[in-house]
């Protein structure tokens, strides 16, 4: 056998991102089915969120980060766990995890995660508006649903933070599903089938 050489293996990664915004599309869009008193109950959600929401989104953070897609990997990864943490909240409040966790709940704990994730989605919508006016406007909805959900979760929203919670999931689950039909569509056939717009570059590169 001639001498050991040094190989280069390239790994080729399929953009995730149809995936990932398809598990954002459906959890919101069963969260907001909750909230606005279409569906009841959050038995079902949970698993929505768990495998949708989390799972999915989780799956194409990693797959982002081997893509070098920073805002993917990352905005993925976040709101992955942030609906991890979430449906494991709803079920410790529904007693899966025994009485004295149940009787415990303070959601005005929510309500400083939900802040927490405002500000990080405030800074994920600057960078947003580099890549497409689709993802803006997604980005800029789920900075309208963090907002309402720290208020309502806080105690400080009245009768107003709710339903702006709901119809603002409304709205992140129907862009979301378009800007995941393009992603998948766009990618595959090479050419834009479903426009996703010029970025409006709130800072320039």
């Amino acid at each position: 056998m001639g001498e050991n050489q040094d190989r280069k293996v390239q790994i080729v990664v399929a953009d995730p991102s149809a995936l990932g915004l398809l598990g954002l599309t459906v959890v919101t869009a069963v969260a907001a089915s909750q909230k606005l008193g279409v569906t009841q109950g959050l038995s079902f959600v949970i698993v929505w969120a768990i495998f949708l929401g989390a799972v999915a989104q989780l799956a194409a953070s990693m797959y982002d980060f081997n893509h070098n897609n920073l805002f993917g990997a990352i905005v993925f990864g976040a709101f992955g766990l942030f609906w991890l943490g979430v449906s494991s909240c709803w079920a410790i409040s529904l007693g899966a995890f025994g009485p004295e966790l149940a009787a415990s709940v303070d959601p005005r704990q929510m309500g400083f995660a939900f802040l927490v994730f405002l500000v990080f989605a405030l800074a994920g919508t600057v960078i947003a508006s580099e890549l497409n006016k689709v993802l803006f406007i997604d980005m800029m909805v789920i900075d309208v649903l963090l907002f309402a959900l720290t208020v309502n979760a806080l105690g400080f929203g009245g009768t107003w933070a709710g339903p702006l919670a709901a119809w603002s999931e409304v709205g992140v689950s129907a862009i979301s599903l378009y800007a995941c039909c393009g992603a998948f569509l766009n990618k595959f056939y090479g050419r834009s089938i479903l426009p996703m717009g010029a970025p409006p570059s709130l800072l320039g590169r």
